[in-house]
């Protein structure tokens, strides 16, 4: 066997002419001598991204799969892949991802499965989220958009399909989304239900009066609180145990307004109607009070600007 693969490495083109025919040998030979898909090793327990590069599998990105309509073949394509590494989870991928037919049901199916209780069935809940997300392409886009946005941003993230299963700021997020969806309709009973079974799943506390632009990449979640009047652009990262919140002493619109592509630290809290600019860095452990510039970075208790990039870069 080895001298034949070996041949068949070194001599493809004579066998491909020698084996054109219908000769039963033939087939035989073509059949043991293709090349294998690499054996699993234990390098991909002690480095999965060094493996993942390695092995040609469907998790590597390519500019390709940003199209919207690939995303759901490619989250199928991806759990496939692990069923044929972890085959004991084949039951699990099939009933979150497999067996639907589509991105919106499936996250329907695993929201519900994840936020209902003992007094409100799974089955109702997925009802409500699926036409909720069948009738709303904007809640669509901004799913597949805050996919794609942890797939680039976090390097803890190996594959779509990891995401959409196993990461609850997603998660909390996509639930949050649907929160929104209800609040504006004036069904806020439905909505504060949402967002009370997501604080008590997740650990993650976002009023469904906010305003959350899509790409958002909430890293770990934990302890993330946003506030009824925030607005917060696409493309932003925040970071687990971040406050977004109020002072106590004002009314109406009192919570930050979040700019395009800010990155808020750990533990970092702005608190009151504080405007932080396009770009900005927040600092871990910051305490923000005042407005920040575009693309300056603000650290410290009380917090202050240290550098706006811009200024350097003019």
């Amino acid at each position: 066997m080895a001298a034949c693969v070996d041949s068949s490495r070194n001599h493809a083109t004579h066998h491909t002419a020698s084996c054109s025919g219908t000769n039963p040998l033939c087939k035989i030979i073509t059949r043991f001598c293709k090349p294998s898909t690499p054996n699993l090793d234990s390098s991909r327990f002690l480095n999965p991204h060094a493996y993942y590069k390695k092995v040609n599998d469907p998790r590597r990105v390519n500019p390709e799969e940003y199209s919207e309509d690939l995303i759901w073949p490619k989250i199928r394509e991806e759990a496939a892949f692990d069923i044929r590494q972890e085959p004991m989870l084949s039951k699990f991928y099939h009933s979150t991802i497999l067996s639907h037919t589509s991105l919106e049901r499936a996250l329907a199916n695993h929201l519900a499965l994840k936020l209902c209780n003992a007094n409100i069935s799974r089955e109702a809940l997925c009802d409500v989220f699926l036409k909720a997300l069948l009738e709303d392409a904007e809640i669509q886009s901004a799913m597949r958009y805050d996919l794609k946005a942890v797939r680039e941003r976090d390097p803890a993230c190996v594959s779509y399909v990891h995401c959409f299963l196993n990461f609850k700021g997603f998660l909390a997020c996509q639930a949050y989304r649907l929160a929104h969806k209800f609040w504006i309709q004036g069904r806020k009973v439905l909505a504060f239900l949402i967002q009370n079974q997501v604080s008590e799943v997740f650990a993650m506390d976002i009023h469904p009066g906010a305003k959350i632009g899509p790409g958002i990449v909430f890293d770990h979640g934990t302890g993330v609180v946003i506030g009824e009047t925030t607005v917060i652009g696409k493309d932003v990262t925040i970071f687990h145990n971040v406050t977004l919140g109020g002072t106590g002493k004002a009314e109406g619109d009192r919570h930050p307004k979040i700019g395009n592509g800010v990155l808020v630290g750990a533990g970092a809290k702005v608190l009151g109607n504080v405007r932080i600019g396009d770009q900005a860095k927040i600092g871990a452990g910051s305490l923000v009070l005042k407005e920040v510039p575009p693309k300056a970075t603000a650290v410290g208790n009380p917090a202050r600007t240290v550098g706006s990039r811009r200024a350097h870069t003019e």
